[in-house]
């Protein structure tokens, strides 16, 4: 005698022709607004804090790794809510209306720098950050959580991720290549400081990360209605003894843990080893025809974004031919290679194309592995369901969250206290202004080229080996898909 399943799932039609394709839009204008803030947070805030707004790099170091760790244990609170949240609205959708405004107040006051002492600055930092990451996680949770009940299809569900995934990056594009030119003009414009030109910057960002989450609010559905009936307790005695969770997790920290070490690398890579009027030359086809333009963190990080976005739209085709647990292995594999390579690239002219080169490579992988993760956490819930006969999707996917924002910790915590370790020489506002060089220790160089090859090598091995005991194979999911079905057919009959 089969058990009954504590959830009840009433799938209403997606809309078919260009209404379908509005809904994938809408979907992904959501992770268009999470990622833009989420880029910026990631690759610049620790910039921020020990250049800008005058933290040392200890101290930002331990505020990024005690912020992130408070963000990541907050999101199993916040799917708990979620999961049984109730309004005509759907269970998690509402909440993309109810956040949004705060989402884009908290981006502008963590980048606002008050004219204070240093231990009241500390205790300013600690504050906003803390409060901008609560808010991230009460809008970023439910909006995760969606993908489990906007359809009960595994391969749709994909799709839906490669939607997510390519706004998501085409969000990191538009703000990584606009920062560094923005907060510039700002400050040549309107005459005003460092600290202010990035205020202002994140004003700018904020008030289109608001537009687009209210986007999101309006062109999305709920199709699948579940209701949790059993207790929180279960619910949490079924995750920690979910096998194929505990596996997805570690792989995706150290996934978020690769690109988190690499971006946050980035811009002092520039600052102090590539310097800023390297050029990227173009071949001269006669006498004063040749062409160069600037080769900066901004470009680099900019060409990544579409690089990543470029290799989202490879995931679906890629998936469906590999299977995504042997497509995962396979590129964390390439991602290896290609970040030792890094490391004996020279610093020359012919050095900086190289490294461009490889950029692209290696985001178009990370672009790969981004919608791949999602849509195996919706696998992760459809096992849930299954195996341990409880709806807590919002759970299972504000772990993937969890896992994002511990990768984001230790790798935004390890990269300052690596370069304190090593030595490294922070800059002054006015070194910033001017783009001064300063003399850096060996130490510390060798630490940045590091931190941006054999580092992340370590992580994506790592990610490997986890990935091999991941028990949730194609045929496997298509199993519990089809389990399910019956399941749910036999409970509304």
């Amino acid at each position: 005698m089969t058990k009954k399943i504590e959830s009840k799932r009433q799938p209403a039609p997606l809309p078919h022709g260009r209404g379908r394709g509005w809904v994938y839009i809408g979907y992904g204008f959501g992770d268009m607004s999470s990622s833009m803030f989420w880029k910026v947070f990631s690759y610049y805030l620790p910039f921020f804090y020990s250049n800008v707004f005058g933290l040392s790099l200890v101290d930002a170091g331990i505020l990024v790794l005690v912020t992130r760790i408070w963000d990541a244990v907050s999101d199993p609170m916040m799917g708990i809510i979620a999961d049984r949240t109730q309004t005509r609205w759907g269970k998690y959708r509402p909440y993309l209306l109810w956040v949004a405004p705060f989402f884009s107040i908290c981006g502008i006051l963590l980048f606002t720098t008050p004219d204070w002492s240093y231990g009241a600055k500390l205790i300013y930092a600690y504050v906003t950050y803390i409060l901008m990451m609560t808010v991230y996680t009460a809008i970023n949770v439910p909006y995760g959580a969606m993908l489990g009940v906007m359809t009960d299809d595994s391969q749709e569900k994909t799709v839906f991720s490669s939607f997510r995934m390519f706004f998501a990056y085409s969000g990191s594009f538009i703000a990584l290549a606009a920062w560094e030119p923005l907060t510039k003009w700002i400050m040549d414009h309107g005459k005003w400081s460092t600290a202010d030109a990035w205020q202002g910057a994140m004003m700018v960002i904020s008030a289109a990360c608001f537009v687009l989450f209210i986007l999101t609010f309006l062109l999305t559905r709920e199709r699948l209605k579940t209701v949790s009936t059993v207790s929180i307790g279960k619910d949490f005695r079924s995750l920690l003894s979910n096998r194929p969770w505990w596996l997805l997790i570690g792989a995706a920290l150290c996934f978020n843990l690769f690109c988190t070490v690499r971006g946050a690398t980035v811009a002092y890579f520039f600052a102090d080893i590539i310097g800023f009027d390297a050029r990227l030359h173009l071949p001269s086809f006669g006498e004063g025809l040749g062409v160069g333009f600037l080769f900066y963190a901004g470009l680099f990080l900019s060409v990544g974004e579409i690089s990543n976005m470029v290799g989202v739209a490879c995931t679906v085709p890629l998936a469906r031919r590999l299977g995504k647990k042997s497509l995962f292995m396979g590129v964390n594999t390439a991602l290896f290679v290609l970040s030792i390579a890094f490391f004996f690239i020279p610093v020359s002219p012919a050095g900086f194309w190289l490294m461009l080169l490889f950029q692209i490579l290696i985001s178009m992988l990370t672009g790969v592995m981004s919608p791949l993760i999602w849509s195996m956490y919706a696998d992760v819930s459809d096992y849930a369901e299954l195996r341990y006969k409880t709806a807590s999707t919002g759970l299972i996917f504000s772990s993937s969250s969890m896992a994002q924002k511990f990768g984001g910790a230790i790798g935004g915590a390890a990269v300052l206290w690596l370069l304190s370790a090593c030595g490294y020489v922070p800059r002054t506002d006015e070194q910033i202004a001017t783009q001064a060089l300063i003399s850096q220790p060996e130490s510390a160089l060798t630490c940045l080229r590091l931190l941006m090859s054999f580092i992340p090598a370590a992580v994506a091995l790592i990610a490997i080996l986890t990935c091999h005991f991941y028990p949730l194979t194609t045929e496997r999911v298509t199993d519990i898909s089809r389990q399910l079905k019956e399941a749910r057919n036999a409970d509304v009959s």
